[in-house]
């Protein structure tokens, strides 16, 4: 990968996907979501995968993750591609009746948005 292309976002390294990771790739895939909100809460990051400051914020996001105790308390992780599953980012918007950003993150209770953030404002603070 050339300099260029990490800095602008050009040709993807193939992405390492962390075990915490559940994916999002139908609509079925994201109503399980919404229903393990009613046991648990979990949280969404959509995620640019041409864009750096995404794959900047999703990095620090999973280190916060790693170096934490997140993955022993009662939340679940989702992972969404947003460019390979635009129509679902774009239900998840209109869904839960939040602008879409990205990168994003939403955290959903009990079928309910009731955090989200974007860019820098991301943090495992508003998981937990």
């Amino acid at each position: 990968m050339s300099f260029l292309d990490k800095i602008f976002g050009g040709k993807q390294d193939p992405e390492e996907t962390k075990s915490f990771w559940n994916t999002i790739k139908s609509e079925e895939d994201l109503e399980k979501a919404v229903q393990k909100s009613y046991e648990n809460r979990i949280a969404i990051f959509k995620h640019s995968t041409s864009c750096f400051i995404s794959k900047t914020v999703l990095k620090n996001f999973e280190k916060e993750i790693e170096n934490s105790e997140a993955q022993n308390q009662n939340v679940s992780f989702y992972f969404l591609d947003l460019l390979a599953f635009r129509p679902i980012s774009n239900k998840i918007a209109e869904d839960f009746e939040i602008r879409h950003e990205s990168p994003q993150l939403i955290v959903i209770e009990n079928g309910k948005a009731i955090s989200n953030a974007s860019h820098q404002g991301i943090s495992l603070s508003q998981v937990l």
